[in-house]
């Protein structure tokens, strides 16, 4: 007869510790001195106009997929969804989001989000079935960035040539 087995916590799976450690680099490795505020690379990249936010869009892509792999449910995958997307939105809009970015902490949150889910005993498995919508999402994402930066370009070129 088989014997069922006990799933993994959090803290003892190491593909869940490394997104937990992405998280941290993207969202707040870095102290203020003298002070308890935290910021990580993702604002940083959000510094560099147009494309600034890819990488961070990316990254944070693969660590949704990376949770849901490994037990978040739908419903908590759409929220972290919602989380990068208002990061990513937000965030493009020239200093206001660049101001947001180093406030809102998107993965960090997810990573909470996720903790709180596995805490609660809710964790369910593959999650196979939301990875194309989120792979599609991405790239929806990225591809709304990347033409609005061309716009934005042509746009500014226009003006100063005349």
């Amino acid at each position: 007869m088989p014997t069922s087995v006990s799933p993994v916590s959090f803290d003892q799976d190491d593909r869940l510790r490394w997104v937990e450690r992405i998280s941290h680099l993207l969202d707040s490795q870095f102290r203020v001195p003298g002070t308890t505020w935290r910021f990580g690379i993702d604002p940083i990249m959000g510094l560099i106009p147009v494309v600034g936010g890819l990488p961070s869009l990316a990254i944070s892509g693969v660590l949704i997929l990376t949770m849901m792999r490994h037990g978040a449910s739908g419903n908590l995958v759409v929220r972290m969804l919602v989380n990068v997307l208002l990061d990513t939105v937000i965030g493009a809009i020239p200093v206001i989001g660049n101001i947001f970015d180093f406030a809102y902490k998107a993965n960090d949150r997810n990573v909470r989000l996720l903790r709180a889910h596995y805490a609660e005993g809710r964790y369910q498995g593959s999650g196979k079935g939301l990875v194309l919508l989120i792979v599609l999402l991405l790239l929806v994402m990225g591809g709304a960035l990347v033409w609005g930066g061309w716009a934005l370009w042509h746009w500014a070129r226009a003006e100063w040539a005349g």
